[in-house]
C-alpha cells in the first residue's frame, strides 16, 4: 500500500488537467469529456471533487460503457486516504471498482456486444465516472428485472462472494460461516449459500443486522458486541451445526476474527480470507490447522490479471446472473447518492452503520433505506 504525499499536494496527473490548470470543456469538446470523482489529494471525504476529465477511449477488444450506477467499497476509502494504490494502468485519482451501464462504443475488434446493451462488471479503478472502458469479455449482462441502482450494487459483492465460495470448495449441504454478515459481500454470500443448498450462519457487531440478514437466508447469527465475545464463537458453532463446526468460513474481518474462525471450523474445513478490516495480524494457534487439517486460502480481486477477471466474470454470468433473473438472490442497498454527493456517500460507508451497499448514480437519484 502506498502512503500519502505531503499535505495539500496533488500527486495525480488528472488533478492538474481537470481543474487546477483551468481545464474546461466547450460544447464542441463535451463529447470528449466526462464527469468523474477525482481524489484531489489524500485525506478525508472533503478531498473528493467531481470534475470534468477526458473521456476514455476503448482499445481494440474493449467496450466503452456509459456508467449509470456504481457502488462504494472499502478499497475506495483506502485509496482516498493514500493507503491502497490502484493497479498499474488504472486511474490513480478516480476511484470505483464496479459499474453498471450501457455499451456506448465498440473497439475495432469488439464483436460480442452491441451499442445499448446493458452490462456490468468490475475493474481496477475509475468506475466513479460517467464512462469506463473494459475488455469485452470482462462484463456480464444486466438482467431486465434490475433497475440501475440495483445493478450497480451487484458486481463486486456477488462476484467476490461467488468466487470465494468456489475457492472454498463449497458444496450443497455444507455449513458456512460468514463474518460481517450485514456487509455487502456478507449479504450476497448469505443468499448464494442459501440458493445453492447450504446453510449460512453469520456474525455482526450489531444484533439488529443479524436479525435483518435472516430475511435474506441467514439461519442464525452470533453478535460480537465486544472484543472478548469472540471467545464464544466456537460454542456457537457447535450449537448451530450439531457439534460439527463450519465447513467453510468466509473471513471478511481478519485480525482476532481469523483466530476465532479457526476454532469454530469442522475437520477439513476451508477458510477463505477476503478482508482485514479488523486487523492485518492475528494470534493463531497453528495446532488448530494441523489437528483439523484445515485449508487456509487468501483471495483478492483487484490485483488479478485480466485473464483471471474474465474467468471469474464468466463464472458469475453462468452461475449467479440466472439467480438474479429468477429473483432467488437480489442486491441489498443501504442508500443511493448521486455522483455530486460523493462526499456524503463516503461518510455513510465510513459510519459502519450500513446494511448492504452504498450506491452511486450518474443522475440525480437519491435513496436512503
Amino acid at each position: 500500500m502506498d502512503h500519502a504525499a505531503g499535505a495539500g499536494e496533488c500527486p495525480f496527473a488528472t488533478c492538474a488537467r481537470a481543474g487546477q490548470d483551468g481545464f474546461t470543456a466547450s460544447k464542441s469538446e463535451m463529447k470528449d469529456a466526462m464527469r468523474a470523482v477525482v481524489i484531489t489529494r489524500f485525506g478525508g471525504p472533503e478531498v473528493l471533487e467531481v470534475k470534468e476529465v477526458p473521456k476514455p477511449q476503448p482499445g481494440a477488444e474493449e467496450v466503452l460503457v456509459q456508467v449509470r450506477s456504481s457502488a462504494l467499497n472499502r478499497a475506495d476509502l483506502l485509496q482516498r486516504m493514500g493507503r491502497y494504490a490502484a493497479p498499474p494502468g488504472t486511474p490513480q485519482d478516480i476511484p470505483g471498482l464496479e459499474f453498471a451501464g450501457e455499451v456506448a462504443e465498440l473497439g475495432a475488434n469488439a464483436r460480442r456486444w452491441h451499442k445499448g446493451d446493458r452490462v456490468m462488471g468490475i475493474i481496477g479503478g475509475g468506475a466513479h465516472a460517467e464512462f469506463v472502458t473494459t475488455h469485452q469479455d470482462a462484463v456480464a449482462t444486466v438482467p431486465a428485472n434490475l433497475d440501475w441502482p440495483d445493478a450497480g450494487a451487484v458486481p463486486e459483492v456477488f462476484i467476490t462472494a461467488h468466487d470465494a465460495l468456489q475457492q472454498g470448495g463449497f458444496k450443497a449441504g455444507e455449513n458456512v460461516l460468514i463474518q460481517a454478515a450485514g456487509s455487502g459481500v456478507g449479504l450476497a454470500a448469505t443468499q448464494l449459500v442459501k440458493a445453492l443448498g447450504g446453510c449460512a450462519f453469520g456474525t455482526s457487531r450489531t444484533p439488529d443486522k443479524i436479525e435483518r440478514a435472516e430475511s435474506y437466508g441467514l439461519e442464525s447469527g452470533y453478535a460480537v458486541t465486544e472484543a472478548n465475545a469472540l471467545s464464544g464463537l466456537a460454542a456457537f458453532a457447535q450449537n448451530a451445526t450439531g457439534g460439527r463446526g463450519f465447513d467453510v468460513v468466509l473471513e471478511l474481518n481478519g485480525g482476532p476474527y481469523f483466530a476465532a474462525s479457526l476454532e469454530a471450523m469442522a475437520p477439513r474445513g476451508r477458510i477463505v480470507l477476503i478482508g482485514t478490516v479488523a486487523g492485518g495480524k492475528a494470534d493463531v494457534d497453528l495446532s488448530q490447522i494441523l489437528r483439523k487439517r484445515l485449508h487456509v486460502i487468501g483471495t483478492v480481486l483487484r490485483a488479478r490479471s485480466l485473464d483471471e477477471k474474465i474467468a471469474i466474470t464468466a463464472a458469475f454470468a453462468r452461475d449467479v446472473v440466472p439467480l438474479l433473473e429468477q429473483g432467488r438472490v437480489r442486491p441489498v442497498i443501504d442508500s443511493v447518492f448521486s455522483l455530486e454527493q460523493i462526499q456524503n456517500a463516503h461518510r455513510r460507508l465510513e459510519s459502519n452503520e450500513t446494511f448492504g451497499k452504498v450506491v452511486l448514480t450518474t443522475d440525480s437519484i437519491q435513496r436512503t433505506i
